[in-house]
């Protein structure tokens, strides 16, 4: 491909290492009767990998440059889509109508508000593969206990099942980051594990208990939870948010519902 400069405010860094490239299509591993979606293809590295083995792949580039050299260099392939569109703007509604995968190098700067957003179509999402700072991928997977633990870990793990892939060096970008990143995949379940009344008030208590993780959950949520209904709730009001788990969130939320007469 035509040598590109990497564009900052793109938080581009491309990937190059061939062994990495291969790694994520065999974790990924494709059917040939599937749909997939890559976000930020970039140069087009990973698409061409991608282009053999599905019925269909859609590429979502900012970058309009790229978005028109990828479509130039991939006329061959008839069952590639370039889309030059901001992710965070584009309308999933309208392409997530039947269940695909979707897979991408997602800039550091945009990873968890594009998650939190695919997250709201998790019902058409087979999977994602994400390559994504090493500091996120950590944070999503982090089990209650550990300091990595929060908000981000809770609210994808209520919808998907998270693995934490393989680690990736600085070195196989370019130009290389001042951070380790790594690979996640995301699956959401078939069936949610444990199921909130109200979702809006599952997002609300806790980003209300991450916001005050110092705090015991009856300082942290004393604008959401009375005393009284502590009283009701299962649950040691004592002890601090990453000291839960999603189950124990669910159950403060559903309490939390049923107290408004939800």
């Amino acid at each position: 491909m035509t040598p590109h400069h990497p564009r900052k405010r793109f938080g581009q860094h491309f990937l190059h290492d061939r062994n990495i490239i291969a790694q994520i299509v065999h974790a990924m591993s494709p059917k040939p009767d599937e749909i997939a979606i890559e976000i930020g293809p970039g140069q087009g590295v990973l698409t061409r990998e991608l282009l053999p083995h599905v019925k269909e792949l859609i590429a979502i580039e900012i970058d309009r440059d790229l978005a028109a050299t990828l479509q130039s260099h991939c006329d061959f392939a008839s069952n590639l889509t370039v889309i030059n569109e901001d992710i965070l703007h584009f309308n999933f509604s309208e392409l997530l109508t039947t269940p695909m995968r979707i897979v991408g190098n997602l800039p550091y700067n945009i990873s968890t508000p594009l998650i939190f957003k695919l997250l709201l179509h998790a019902d058409n999402i087979i999977d994602c593969h994400f390559m994504l700072q090493k500091e996120v991928v950590d944070r999503m997977a982090a089990p209650p206990g550990n300091k990595q633990y929060g908000r981000l870990s809770v609210m994808v793990q209520y919808h998907c099942l998270v693995t934490k892939l393989f680690t990736v060096p600085p070195n196989a970008f370019r130009p290389p980051p001042k951070v380790d990143s790594a690979v996640v995949r995301l699956k959401p379940h078939t069936a949610l594990p444990h199921v909130v009344t109200q979702f809006n008030h599952f997002q609300q208590i806790v980003t209300e208990a991450f916001n005050h993780r110092r705090k015991t959950l009856r300082n942290s949520l004393h604008s959401l939870i009375s005393d009284e209904l502590w009283k009701k709730i299962d649950i040691d009001n004592r002890l601090r948010p990453e000291q839960l788990s999603v189950a124990d969130f669910v159950i403060l939320s559903n309490s939390y519902s049923q107290s408004q007469g939800i």
